[in-house]
């Protein structure tokens, strides 16, 4: 039932968070949690840019009887800004469908699970997901056009077990669909292709390599073996600029758009006798780890249900980041602790044209850049090939890396952690870390360098995720 009037729940007006568990409300809402954006020009296939966005963290992939799934009840939005005002321009947004073949078993599968390309079902699969996608734009009137890309689309199943699902990625074929416009879309289970020292991290940023080790090794990475739900979505470059074209020009703001992604819930709002369903955001994602190292405790959800375009108030929180200032207190940087322009600039506003830098223009085209919270990608930017690609991004001078864009490879959390502790400060007019220890800025890390399993070459590139079956529970 995907019916917003079937779904509609009362719901508090606060409710809505993101990310890993990042804010308060979230971590009770995980079908609508939102873990990670990914915005990249498709290596494989240049004239195409790949969209990505993660949900439902933490998935053992021994998850049965009920295996993991998309909700029916959460609209779930992948949304790109191209006019540089913190609001959607393109959206693609995903709605699902549920259907119980068989009520009256406790089996998510009856038998090993197999595709009939003639019914284009799959055989033996009890529980089977579906959704329509559709895309929404703005005309030149500035009216809301809406067109259906799919209907009745397949999710793939879980990769159970050698049983169940032998020969697991045989099955997630028939669930990549292509359009004649050239889009390609993919939703289903994956392995959680963040990487990071979890442990250490929220242990007071207790990184389990000290100098003179400089950070590098001995990480634990928390999501190892995790899974998580991905929708992907792969489209010619020209559907997402406001030239409608493939640009080339790397210092033109009409080269760069901004990515974000949400998921909604319907809600009946009975505030002054009024009870019309309406759908509140319950999950915002644009920029990696905002939100959760940047934004208080005490905003963290009125950010969550903020949009791009009202980023403007939480301006303080990467002016003054506290992230700096323990960074100092446990390792001596001597990072620049107030007007922190070098973070704004990068993560709010974008990277200017013809910045003195030799970097690629991460603004928007229009007027006054907005201060939003967007995952911005300079569309004119050779995609760097899959071998070459170094995980630390615009660090290792790749232009095509975090933040110009995030491709699954890169090290947001050392690039991040680095960019906080002001290695890119100078470069904006700020100090240079000056503290006893300021050597260690460019090093810090959290000692976890790649993901766990390979990333794959080729659409949706997210990693096969692990079976149940050889599945080790986490302690």
């Amino acid at each position: 039932m995907t019916a917003a009037a079937g779904a509609a729940v009362l719901v508090p007006s606060f409710l809505s968070a993101s990310s890993h568990r990042e804010a308060p409300s979230i971590s009770q809402d995980p079908t609508a949690d939102n873990t990670d954006v990914y915005a990249f020009r498709s290596p494989d296939a240049p004239n195409t840019a790949t969209l990505i966005a993660n949900f439902v963290p933490f998935q053992e992939p021994a998850g049965g009887p009920n295996f993991y799934r998309f909700s029916d009840d959460v609209k779930y939005e992948i949304k790109v800004d191209n006019t540089g005002d913190g609001r959607s321009d393109v959206t693609y947004e995903f709605r699902f469908d549920t259907t119980i073949k068989n009520p009256a078993t406790f089996l998510y599968n009856g038998n090993t699970v197999t595709y009939d390309a003639k019914k284009g079902e799959y055989v033996n699969l009890n529980l089977v997901q579906t959704y329509t996608l559709r895309k929404i734009t703005r005309d030149s009137k500035g009216r809301t056009v809406v067109s259906t890309l799919g209907r009745n689309l397949l999710t793939p199943p879980n990769n159970v077990g050698p049983r169940s699902t032998p020969d697991y990625e045989s099955l997630v074929t028939p669930a990549i669909h292509s359009f004649k416009n050239g889009t390609k879309v993919f939703a289903g289970q994956r392995d959680d292709p963040f990487y990071v020292d979890l442990g250490g991290t929220f242990d007071l940023l207790g990184f389990r390599s000290a100098p003179p080790g400089a950070f590098s090794t001995g990480g634990v990475d928390g999501l190892r073996g995790y899974s998580v739900n991905t929708i992907a979505i792969q489209v010619p470059i020209k559907h997402l600029t406001r030239t409608k074209s493939v640009p080339t020009d790397i210092n033109a703001t009409s080269s760069a758009v901004g990515v974000y992604a949400t998921a909604s819930r319907p809600v009946v709002d009975v505030r002054k006798g009024d009870s019309r369903v309406r759908w509140q955001q319950v999950s915002r994602l644009g920029q990696p780890l905002v939100n959760e190292v940047l934004i208080p405790l005490g905003k963290k959800d009125l950010w969550n249900r903020s949009e791009p375009s009202d980023d403007s108030q939480f301006e303080r929180n990467y002016l003054k980041p506290e992230l700096a200032g323990i960074i100092n207190a446990l390792y001596d940087i001597g990072a620049p602790t107030t007007g922190r322009v070098d973070l704004t600039t990068v993560l709010l506003t974008g990277i200017p044209p013809k910045n003195g830098l030799g970097l690629p223009t991460t603004q928007i085209s229009g007027g006054k850049p907005a201060k939003a919270d967007l995952l911005r990608v300079n569309l004119a930017v050779p995609p760097t090939p899959f071998a070459q690609q170094d995980r630390l991004g615009l660090l290792a001078g790749q232009a095509d890396g975090f933040p110009n864009g995030r491709r699954l490879v890169d090290d947001v959390v050392d690039i991040e952690e680095r960019a906080v502790a002001g290695v890119l400060a100078p470069a904006f007019g700020l100090p240079a870390p000056n503290g006893g220890n300021a050597a260690l800025a460019p090093l810090l890390g959290d000692g976890v360098n790649a993901n766990d399993t390979p990333f794959l070459e080729s659409f949706p590139y997210v990693a096969t995720p692990g079976s149940g079956f050889d599945s080790v529970p986490h302690p």
